[in-house]
């Protein structure tokens, strides 16, 4: 080759056909990946804070098709079996009706703890009975008394900026959060703790559905003064609430809590005469304790069945065990919120199955003076709980709960009377008119329930 000659072009290699076809793909092959597993996480992250639980029916293969009733002793004992609830004797309950009926003894006892005091709060918000709570759990913690607090991060929240967790630790009190939300717990943000429990000295305990707001205080009959349920009780039981709480204290601060201090002996002692046992739930994959709690319950009721709670949702497998019990004699009653609900998406969804319910011959009520707030249920005037389960699947599948169940007569023609008064100042829904309702309500109730997997 002279100088001044242009080299030969080489004609491309095969290889190079190739390469160049593929070099498109190579560029974009971790884009499409990234897509791949963004769309994985959602859907795993749609799964995860969409799903139910599993149960559909009760059976019994005896010489009945149905499971034990309320007053069979097998039933206290498959209770325990399959929600865990230790129920014993020796326990002494009162109820805690509204503000009113809650407080004072609250802050009475509260004010009397000498050796301890532990606390799990779900919804907190600033104001007088945050104040109060405060100001009583500083003053024990300055006079030497344990105090312990834990408090849901999400329910919760509005409290953190007021200085009520600031003046409890420079009293001595330690408070932790529970579950806090950030973008590395994003997994765990819809598994929420809804638990209440307060114990004192190990000995007194209290549940139900309150919380520190001012809403919860008066007498639940006038609007702004929450309808709610709880209870005080002592004995056996208090133990398993106080086992409750240290199951969260452990988990928000990695310290488990035992010892005399927490669990004294005199706590295990008799100090009166109802079955009683407390029931903590929590979430799992399957089926759940609070699931197979609410499927027994209603299955064992050969002749009553109230329930009042404020956010009733029930999905479709227990839609059937109601209707169900129905069928077979059983009075079925529903007390839930109307028009007077904090949340407006539940109400709907709740109404869009009142038709069903309804036509099955299921009584439903909506208590009209103010927002209920109460979680209770008793069958046949016996079996009894109170606490802060609601009839819905964020309850049944996403939060941990704690009721306190009680198995005696005397107390479960007390709840009987609370309901059936509560039942006065409700309206109830007649299917008739029910049917006249607007095609715009029935629209709400239609959107609403596709959400019930999350409310």
């Amino acid at each position: 080759m002279t100088a001044g000659q242009d080299k030969p072009r080489q004609e491309p290699t095969i290889q190079t056909h190739r390469d160049n076809e593929l070099r498109p793909l190579f560029k974009h092959a971790g884009e499409i990946a990234a897509i791949v597993v963004l769309l994985a996480m959602v859907v795993i992250g749609v799964l995860t804070v969409t799903h139910a639980t599993p149960v559909r029916t009760v059976i019994s293969s005896g010489t009945t098709d149905r499971p034990p009733a309320v007053g069979d002793s097998l039933f206290a004992q498959v209770m325990e079996l399959y929600t865990g609830t230790h129920l014993s004797s020796g326990n002494e309950v009162t109820l805690c009706l509204n503000g009113d009926g809650t407080y004072p003894p609250l802050w009475k006892d509260l004010s009397s703890a000498k050796q301890t005091i532990t606390m799990q709060m779900y919804y907190s918000q600033p104001g007088k009975v945050a104040r109060e709570m405060r100001d009583i759990l500083a003053e024990r913690a300055r006079a030497g008394v344990s105090v312990l607090v834990v408090l849901d991060a999400f329910g919760s929240g509005p409290i953190m900026k007021t200085g009520f967790v600031d003046t409890l630790r420079a009293a001595g009190a330690r408070v932790a959060w529970l579950r806090p939300i950030d973008w590395h717990t994003l997994n765990r943000a819809a598994t929420r703790s809804h638990v209440r429990a307060v114990v004192i000295d190990g000995r007194i305990g209290y549940t139900g559905g309150f919380g520190l707001a001012d809403y919860w205080l008066g007498d639940g009959h006038h609007p702004q003064q929450w309808r709610e349920t709880n209870i005080r009780f002592e004995g056996p039981a208090v133990a398993a609430l106080q086992a409750a709480f240290a199951s969260a204290y452990a988990e928000a601060t990695g310290v488990l809590i035992t010892g005399e201090r927490f669990f004294p002996p005199a706590s295990f002692e008799a100090v009166g005469d109802k079955v009683a046992g407390l029931m903590h739930t929590t979430p799992v994959v399957g089926s759940t304790s609070a699931e197979r709690f609410l499927a027994l319950t209603i299955d064992a009721a050969r002749k009553t069945l109230y329930i009042t709670n404020s956010y009733f949702i029930p999905d479709p497998q227990f839609r059937v065990m109601l209707m169900r019990a129905e069928k077979c004699g059983v009075d079925v009653r529903v007390i839930t919120a109307g028009d007077m609900s904090d949340i407006k998406t539940t109400v709907y969804a709740g109404r869009a199955y009142y038709d069903e319910l309804l036509r099955a011959g299921i009584r439903i009520f909506e208590f009209k003076p103010t927002m209920i707030h109460s979680k209770t249920i008793v069958a046949d005037g016996d079996w009894s709980s109170v606490g802060s389960l609601n009839f819905d699947n964020r309850s049944m599948a996403f939060n941990d709960e704690a009721n306190l169940n009680v198995l005696d007569r005397q107390f479960g023609a007390q709840m009987d009377s609370v309901f059936l008064d509560d039942e006065s100042h409700s309206k109830e829904i007649r299917l008739s008119d029910w049917e006249r309702r607007s095609l715009y309500e029935r629209a709400l109730e239609w959107g609403a329930s596709k959400l019930w997997r999350v409310l």
